[in-house]
């Protein structure tokens, strides 16, 4: 198997697998695994043939047999490239003369061929146009076969590949739909894949999904229960079955599909939906896992997300193109008055023609020429500048946009916030602790320290500098415990003794890296125990139950029992509009969850409640009874859980994490807001989180009113949305991923009008499809000029569509970087990049303009 630097996936390996293990307990998968009863295959559409060979067929839904190569499907490749060999040449030629000034110069300089219409030497003609071609044509050559070679060193990796006659390794865009691939730890995922086995006994791993849909938060996937309580991989190979996937769609939070298993007793039947998946662009981060190739090339879902670039041209070359029209006609009226002036007389149409090409000199040839020299050096100059080191442009062609920006749309993740050096990608800290009577800040750690040892360590012996108010100091702990317990984080010891912390969310990271600085350390959590140490105390607690998060609940609970005194504890957390109507004795709540999300803060409220025997084991029977539900099976769940668990809690504390912003991101937006552009946010990340940033950021000002939409179901709700939002002065509109795409798809016109009348506009739990709609969209509804700046493969499509396309150069990868028409290293360059670099650049291409077209 491959190394971690070696950063390549291996093809089933029937001699040597890293993963290959002997018949593993377990218990708890099938319970996280969804239900196979009554699952049965689709039936797939039959392929209509068609005599138009040339007409692509539509996506279908695909029946695969496991370990078996599937062909005719999309091939397995990246193909970022413009041209090829045979449609270079016409279409860099279509690009140039699809503008009417080209086109006029070309009118032109042809005329010279007729000998009648001959006026000079016909090289004065063809010189300064061929020029241009050549120089445009060598500029595109060199991009695109820059392009091509990327392609190609992603393309070429190497794989090994598990055939009948043994392994042999062959080029990753062989990889085919049906094979069996592993994936190591750090590595990113090559095609769509179903997990069928991971390393873990438990069957389970986190990915890391940043690269395509931009939301930072790791996420567990599932692996499919028969194929993880196979003894090995090997194994696999021997079994008959048969993999039922939907159609390709962009859709990346959900997949339909299923798996039968054929046995001489009968078949079997797993459900498939999103959590057994690893979608192509995500990165394995526990470790290996084993996954079968389900989509490929265009099919998979980044490749579905990724739109077609198109040539970009500026808004000076159109207005100066939209003038040469002009001119062209002023120079055909006047030939037209000199001919009639002399009565039309003889040969008067060849005259017209003469007089036409005496005067387009009023159009001069050389101002494409000069233009063009100019954007080269107004490059290099923006290249050069050592207050912006490491700029890179790549689009040469437009640097007067860069002043002439009105709408800044913006990436969250690594452009606003930073990137962390670790697997873990955002930056994030506990900024402050509530607990009613008392507030801590990160800066009271040894404070905290010495409530939580006042309340942990022996009446007797105890340190006279740790004597704290003992009321206190057991509300200190009480709430430390809940911090460092309730969360899906689990602790990782790598071989030099470091820990490092995996979880679904990047909150849960700071909060118990936060828990482990006040001396309360997680140090060991599995599917049954989670286990904190405290200077040498040891608390260990059974898991009894988990209730994860989700965007629906905003909340997570679990019931822990202590191995010591058999206390039994639910501990819930989530958000304060949630949390407030669970938890008891709220009157100072409200006011302090106001004052911390004014400071940019996301906060999370803990509670508790301490169950006796009897009335858990009546929970549990009535919990299993609602799990194993055939109809409404969530919503059972949740009412259980509302009846025994949700009522009366004591309310623990208060949390604030705090995304840490770029250097000066502050600073930033507020020259671009007075310099006149409208900034949007467009992030992957929940609601809250986008909102915390955009007051942190001071995107949104102090007292500007805010009104968020949410799950926008039917029309009528969504004009009364739009409605509430126009009774706002200067409102910050923020919206959710599915509200946005109600607008989108039902009333784009109506949405667009009203968020391009207000200052601020923030969507969150945006995919990489969305993010391109909306810059499409304000770009079809305005004639004003848009900007997209982001810093990871899923700002790629947004980069791609927007006038100008920014990239930074961040720790998650070059992709955004290298799709963008300028590269730069941090946000804060963006000042002196539009407002220093493109004013003087349009004002310079203005003047010149004006000069040429006056000296003639």
């Amino acid at each position: 198997m491959f190394g971690v630097q070696s950063a390549k996936y291996q093809r089933l390996n029937v001699s040597s697998s890293s993963l290959n293990s002997e018949s593993i307990p377990l218990e708890n998968l099938e319970a996280a695994s969804p239900s196979a009863q009554h699952y049965e295959i689709p039936e797939i559409e039959p392929v209509k043939k068609s005599w138009k060979f040339w007409e692509k067929q539509p996506p279908r839904a695909r029946i695969i047999t496991l370990g078996e190569q599937t062909f005719g499907l999309e091939p397995n490749i990246v193909q970022n490239q413009k041209y090829s060999v045979i449609t270079f040449i016409p279409s860099v030629l279509y690009e140039q003369f699809k503008y009417f000034l080209n086109l006029y110069f070309l009118l032109v300089a042809l005329s010279q061929l007729i000998k009648e219409l001959q006026i000079g030497y016909i090289i004065t003609y063809f010189g300064p146009l061929i020029f241009v071609l050549e120089v445009t044509m060598l500029k595109e050559a060199y991009d695109d076969y820059i392009r091509y070679c990327r392609d190609q060193e992603a393309n070429s990796q190497k794989y090994e590949r598990l055939t009948e006659s043994g392994t042999k390794k062959v080029r990753s865009s062989q990889l085919k739909v049906g094979d069996l691939i592993i994936i190591e730890k750090n590595c990113k995922v090559p095609a769509d894949c179903v997990l069928l086995r991971t390393s873990e006994e438990s069957g389970t791993c986190f990915i890391r999904t940043d690269q395509l849909d931009g939301e930072t938060d790791w996420k567990v996937r599932i692996a499919v229960a028969t194929s993880q309580k196979k003894p090995s991989n090997h194994s696999l190979l021997d079994e008959s079955a048969t993999i039922y996937a939907e159609k390709p769609n962009k859709d990346i939070h959900s997949f339909i599909g299923t798996i039968r298993w054929n046995y001489s007793s009968g078949d079997h039947i797993d459900p498939l939906n999103v959590e057994n998946t690893l979608w192509m662009n995500t990165v394995v981060v526990s470790d290996a896992v084993l996954g079968l190739i389900v989509y490929t090339g265009k099919d998979t879902k980044a490749g579905l997300n990724t739109n077609f670039v198109s040539t970009k041209m500026g808004l000076v070359d159109l207005e100066i193109n939209q003038l040469s029209k002009i001119l062209a006609s002023v120079t055909l009226a006047l030939s037209i008055t000199m001919v009639a002036l002399d009565g039309f007389r003889g040969l008067w149409y060849i005259y017209v023609f003469r007089f036409l090409i005496l005067f387009s000199s009023i159009i001069p040839i050389s101002l494409r020429v000069n233009l063009d020299m100019g954007k080269t050096f107004y490059s290099y100059q923006i290249m050069r500048d050592k207050n912006i080191p490491d700029t890179i442009v790549r689009t040469s062609t437009i640097p007067e946009e860069l002043g002439r920006i009105d709408y800044l749309l913006s990436d969250k993740t690594g452009t606003l916030t930073k990137n962390g050096k670790n697997i873990f990608i955002v930056e994030m800290e506990l900024q402050k602790l509530h607990i009613g009577t008392e507030i801590f800040d990160s800066n009271c750690t040894q404070d905290v320290f010495s409530h939580i040892y006042n309340a942990l360590s022996p009446t007797t012996g105890r340190n006279v500098f740790y004597q704290k108010d003992p009321i206190v100091s057991q509300r200190v702990k009480d709430i430390v415990a809940a911090l460092a317990l309730c969360h899906t984080v689990t602790p990782i010891t790598d071989e030099k003794g470091d820990t490092s912390y995996q979880a679904a969310s990047p909150d849960e990271i700071a909060i118990v890296r936060w828990t482990s600085l006040v001396g309360l350390k997680l140090v060991f959590r599995d599917l049954d125990y989670i286990r904190l140490d405290f200077n040498g105390i040891t608390l260990e607690y059974k898991i009894l139950e988990s209730f994860p998060f989700t965007s629906e609940l905003k909340r997570m609970g679990i019931i822990l029992q202590d191995t010591k005194s058999k206390v039994i504890t639910f501990y819930q957390k989530g958000a304060d509009s949630i949390m407030s109507a669970i938890v008891s004795h709220t009157d100072w709540l409200e006011d302090a969850c106001s004052n911390m999300a004014n400071e940019g803060l996301r906060t999370l409220v803990f509670g508790r409640k301490v169950l006796s025997p009897e009335h858990y084991e009546e929970f549990q029977e009535q919990f299993k009874i609602a799990k194993t539900a055939l109809k409404k099976r969530a919503e059972s769940i949740q009412s259980v859980i509302s009846t025994y668990l949700e009522r009366d809690l004591e309310l623990l504390g208060l949390t604030g994490v705090e995304d840490k912003l770029q250097d000066n991101v502050k600073l930033t937006l507020q020259l671009l807001r007075q310099a006149g552009i409208k900034i949007w946010m467009l992030t992957g990340d929940k609601i809250e989180t986008a909102r915390c940033i955009a007051i942190s950021s001071k995107l949104v000002e102090r007292y500007q009113p805010i009104h968020q939409i949410t799950k926008v179901k039917n029309v009528q709700q969504a004009f009364e949305e739009l409605d509430n939002v126009r009774l706002l002065v200067d409102p910050c509109l923020i919206i959710d991923g599915k509200s946005l795409q109600f607008y989108l798809d039902h009333l784009p016109q109506e949405f667009i009008s009203l968020a391009l009348s207000i200052p601020v506009v923030v969507c969150s739990r945006c995919n990489p499809t969305q993010k391109s709609d909306i810059v499409k969209l304000i770009k079809n509804s305005t004639d004003k000029r848009t900007c997209a700046i982001g810093d990871g493969g899923n700002d790629v499509s947004m980069i791609q569509s927007a006038h100008v396309g920014i990239g930074l150069v961040g720790k998650e990868g070059m992709q955004a970087s290298l799709a963008a028409d300028f590269s730069i290293t941090t946000f804060s360059h963006l000042n002196r990049l539009l407002l220093w670099h493109g004013r003087n650049s349009y004002k310079r291409s203005a003047k010149l303009a004006h000069f040429v077209i006056h000296r003639g």
